[in-house]
């Protein structure tokens, strides 16, 4: 008898596990059908996949090439069933999305509304997280579309510029400084008490590079790890100002964005996805939605950027 697909399951298990107990725990199943159910699947392949003589389980140098094998084939089923399921009318479908914090604060909400408007049989599922781990995550095809930033990417991923993303001032609309129309020299910002986010995100490390290349050092009073937290307070809060995209204001009316002379580094955003990865017709219609909207809110164009993750 051959391998099944239960028998990699199984193998996958253990290995990320280390443990019979704590795999079997996991698949539900009784820990010696667990070890019945492996020793299967050695004696179909002929060699010794998993080490059981230490403390731990861990594969063997055989274990581990097939468990890299069984991971891949895996994920092609699983892609494979999509594809089964997908509908190519749309009127039913599944979409896996992933966003940087910064987008979640003004992209998402419209992106979503208008994925709902025009084709309300696909549900979405979205996720934040870093740059980083949405690559991993798409080359695990584990997320269909990932929307970060341009730059440098791990091999197998295929990125399509979307736009160009402007950092600046953020401030409440009841500031009567914001009426004039000039940007505010980097100099003056010495004395502008400023909410940013925490070091936790690497905008904060783009905005802490461009104070020190400046040389100037602005009183943070507020530190938060979401944007909209920091929209919150600066709306109520006429003396605070905070450094964020611009385009975070269009969506809130007690809010308007002040540009900075020299102006902070623009950032390129990117539409992510794996090179090798069925494109379902929910990911192409999310694709054109996409780029429609950015149009049709008129963010400038993708172009030369000094790119950082989020």
């Amino acid at each position: 008898m051959g391998p099944e697909l239960r028998h990699l399951r199984y193998l996958i298990a253990v290995a990320e596990h280390g443990s019979f107990t704590r795999a079997a725990d996991e698949l539900r199943i009784s820990q010696p059908t667990l070890s019945q159910q492996i020793k299967q699947l050695e004696r179909a392949v002929g060699v010794q996949l998993l080490d059981r003589s230490g403390r731990g389980v861990r594969p063997t140098d055989a274990g581990e090439v097939y468990v890299r094998h069984a991971r891949r084939a895996l994920r092609e089923l699983a892609a494979a069933d999509r594809a089964v399921l997908d509908v190519a009318d749309l009127s039913q479908g599944h979409l896996r999305l992933a966003m940087t914090p910064t987008f979640t604060a003004y992209l998402v909400g419209p992106l979503a509304r208008e994925l709902r408007t025009r084709h309300p049989g696909i549900s979405l599922e979205v996720r934040e997280m870093t740059q980083d781990r949405i690559e991993a995550s798409l080359l695990a095809d584990e997320l269909d579309l990932g929307i970060a930033f341009g730059g440098d990417h791990l091999s197998g991923i295929a990125a399509v510029p979307l736009f160009t993303e402007t950092l600046g001032l953020v401030v409440t609309t009841r500031r009567p400084d914001t009426r004039t129309g000039r940007p505010v020299p980097v100099r003056e910002l010495a004395g502008q008490q400023l909410a940013l986010l925490s070091s936790d995100f690497a905008t904060r490390n783009h905005i802490d590079r461009y104070f020190a290349r400046h040389r100037v050092s602005p009183p943070i009073v507020v530190e938060a790890n979401s944007v909209q937290a920091l929209t919150e307070i600066v709306q109520r809060t006429d003396r605070l100002a905070t450094v964020l995209p611009e385009a975070v204001t269009d969506d809130h009316p007690h809010l308007t964005p002040v540009p900075v002379d020299p102006p902070l580094p623009t950032r390129v955003a990117t539409l992510l996805r794996r090179e090798s990865a069925y494109e379902s017709a929910a990911a192409r219609a999310f694709t054109r939605l996409t780029h429609a909207l950015v149009r049709e809110r008129g963010y400038a164009p993708a172009g030369p950027c000094h790119n950082v993750p989020d």
